[in-house]
């Protein structure tokens, strides 16, 4: 009986397993994760979660007695030491696991700030697993001070739980503008203007110097020279691939690790899908960090390591809760080179269209989930309304679906 094992217990491997035996595969799946827990959302942790609105059983992807009903095995609170490609060997725990099919899906890890400038001091918290939100929570208490280093969707959406919670929040982005990886400058202005309408303090263009303190920090200092009081840190610059494991192994990693058109390592029995891999996408090896792409790439494996041979092709989206504003993403926006703006009279509906030349790349949207599902639907047929048609906000929009 063939043996298909995933090395990864988040969003990706959960997926993973759940279709291969809603395909139909009826050999062993073993699934193995190195946090104690059954595979859950991270999405809810930085908001609901942190914010006490979410039972941590409601954060699991599935109940513990989906695993054991499918007869799938659960290694969980396991790390992977070693993968033996020649022999298709599993080293986890003292034990040896030997696969006809192997599935990384080790997703990423949150970047942390170096112990040099203080990083690893008490009270200097990462915003990725369950473990560390749980470290954190105690800290949101009303009257403190927090710094959020690093101006991305997560270290704002901290930033918004701590002001709901009463923390006084003082945000460092380095670059010249908040969400500056990822959205446009109207995007951006935005998202400013929300935080500092709830009394986020956001200091843009300056970096982090260094944390000070003893044991725990008590400030911080900035490139500019400013000097901080602060109770609590929290680290929100970016993740990083957990390819360690596959290099060890000897797999090609090139921005993660890198994958073919259908999943496949450069080991014709290794797959691997979620924030991990890379693949081609618009002339570059990507990875995309999102739900979407872990679910979506995720099943596509679990059919190609049952030999289905099929391509994957992103359709990606992305959200954001922030106080009480919905972002709704569709598409990508690498390559735009202008932005249309559709902003509702009577509402705080908003949303903005990103175009190279007259090609439709990505739709922000904020509190504007019509226009977002209309974009989104655009986007995967293919369709560009032009953008004076976008812009003109007598357009019937769900028309342009049929056009």
């Amino acid at each position: 009986m063939a043996h298909f094992v995933v090395i990864g217990a988040g969003q990706a491997g959960a997926s993973l397993v759940a279709k291969l035996r809603s395909s139909g595969f009826e050999g062993q799946i073993t699934l193995i994760g190195e946090e104690p827990v059954p595979p859950y959302q991270r999405p809810p942790l930085s908001k609901a979660y942190l914010l006490g609105d979410m039972a941590l059983e409601r954060l699991f992807l599935r109940p513990e007695s989906y695993y054991a009903d499918q007869n799938i095995t659960l290694k969980m609170g396991a790390a992977v030491t070693a993968i033996d490609a020649g022999k298709r060997h599993v080293h986890v725990g003292g034990e040896i696991l030997t696969y006809d099919q192997l599935a990384l899906t080790t997703g990423s890890a949150a970047r942390t700030l170096p112990a040099s400038i203080g990083g690893a001091l008490d009270g200097v918290y990462t915003v990725r697993t369950l473990a560390d939100v749980d470290a954190m929570t105690s800290e949101f208490v009303a009257g403190k001070r927090a710094l959020s280093v690093g101006g991305g969707y997560i270290g704002l959406e901290a930033a918004a739980v701590a002001r709901k919670l009463g923390v006084e929040v003082t945000l460092v982005e380095m670059g010249e503008r908040i969400l500056q990886r990822v959205a446009a400058p109207q995007t951006s202005d935005y998202f400013r203007e929300l935080h500092s309408s709830h009394g986020v303090k956001i200091v843009e263009g300056v970096g982090l110097d260094r944390l000070t303190g003893d044991i725990r920090v008590n400030g911080a200092m900035l490139t500019d020279g400013t000097s901080l009081d602060v109770d609590f840190v929290i680290v929100g610059v970016g993740i990083a691939p957990n390819s360690a494991l596959a290099n060890l192994s000897g797999l090609v990693i090139e921005n993660g690790i890198a994958v073919d058109t259908q999943g496949r390592t450069s080991d014709p029995n290794i797959w691997s899908a979620g924030d991990c891999a890379s693949f081609e996408l618009r002339g570059e090896r990507r990875r995309l960090e999102s739900v979407q792409n872990a679910i979506d790439q995720a099943e596509a494996v679990a059919e190609n390591m049952m030999g289905a041979g099929k391509t994957y092709t992103p359709k990606p989206w992305f959200w954001s809760d922030q106080y009480d504003v919905k972002l709704q993403i569709a598409g990508l926006n690498i390559g735009y080179d202008s932005i249309v703006e559709r902003r509702d009279p009577n509402s705080a509906a908003v949303s903005f269209w990103y175009y190279q030349g007259d090609t439709l790349l990505a739709v922000d949207a904020m509190n504007d989930p019509r226009n977002y599902m209309i974009g989104k639907r655009l986007i995967e047929a293919g369709k560009s309304p032009a953008p004076v048609v976008i812009a003109n906000l007598k357009t019937d929009m769900k028309a342009l679906l049929k056009a």
